[in-house]
């Protein structure tokens, strides 16, 4: 099942693309799950895991899964003003989108900058968050995390064939992803590019990169996170750079709770592809 295109309106007026499936048994009152993607990925992320919860082969709860794309990335709108690429815009613009659908509440995956999205829209209303699943995020970032991916964002591409994308993006995220066959990174590169006028480029406004260099201190999100009053999963990477054993611990204090499923030979951040990911949210979803 590909999905059906979904666009919405923010508050500041742009339109955002989301693509929505359905379990064949979900019934009109099925929860809904809303994926939100990294710093510089898009809704394709979650083409796997979307796929397999809404697939008849999954056993567990029948969910509709709505995968976005924050403003600037992949189908949506890109902001001609970049100092809108914000934590907290992008919580107000996931807002938008559950009020367009009528939804007071969802369960939410995030992975990076979408699990920082969901525990700003946590801190500002626990009960829109009934569930969620922290993909490789926290409310605390290690540093040398952050400086990894600062170093990144905005380069590389464009690239004249699908070949050279995929050895593109495998020079980026290899560190995450050591020990993968080149049919990874051709899916991998299918999901993070598009083909534009210049050949294959990463599919995000590069505008991205200069809100990041400039950016200010980052959001708290120790309020959001301690907010999070639903079942809860973290993923973490066990490569990961970003969250730390000691960070994951810090959050057991605060949220005793909360499971934590480590994936192997994986940095930042897990596919949620992995056996290991998709038995531990499986398991997060029957606690729903």
């Amino acid at each position: 099942m590909t999905g059906e295109n979904y666009t919405f309106e923010t508050p500041d007026g742009l339109t955002l693309h989301a693509t929505v499936r359905r379990h064949p048994a979900a019934g009109v009152n099925a929860p809904s799950i809303i994926c939100l993607p990294g710093l510089t990925r898009n809704e394709r992320d979650f083409e796997g895991l979307a796929g397999w919860l809404t697939s008849r082969a999954f056993t567990g709860p029948a969910c509709e899964v709505i995968a976005v794309s924050l403003r600037g990335r992949g189908a949506s709108d890109r902001d001609a003003e970049y100092s809108h690429y914000h934590p907290n815009i992008y919580a107000a613009d996931v807002k938008a989108m559950m009020e367009a659908r009528g939804l007071t509440d969802a369960l939410f995956i995030g992975t990076s900058l979408g699990g920082i999205v969901t525990m700003l829209i946590a801190a500002d209303n626990p009960d829109a968050v009934s569930g969620a699943v922290l993909n490789d995020i926290g409310p605390q970032l290690a540093p040398e995390g952050l400086a990894r991916i600062a170093g990144y964002v905005g380069g590389s591409g464009p690239w004249e064939s699908w070949a050279e994308a995929g050895e593109g993006v495998k020079a980026i995220n290899e560190v995450a992803f050591p020990r993968r066959h080149d049919s990874f990174w051709q899916v991998f590169a299918r999901r993070v590019c598009t083909v534009t006028d210049k050949g294959i480029e990463l599919d995000y406004d590069t505008g991205i990169a200069k809100a990041l260099a400039e950016a200010g201190p980052a959001p708290a999100l120790e309020p959001g996170f301690a907010a999070l009053s639903g079942p809860l999963l973290c993923v973490r990477g066990a490569l990961s750079d970003l969250l730390t054993p000691e960070i994951v611990s810090t959050m057991k204090d605060v949220q005793p709770q909360m499971d934590v499923c480590e994936v192997a030979i994986t940095g930042h951040a897990p596919t949620l592809e992995e056996p290991a990911a998709r038995k531990a949210i499986q398991k997060w979803l029957e606690r729903v």
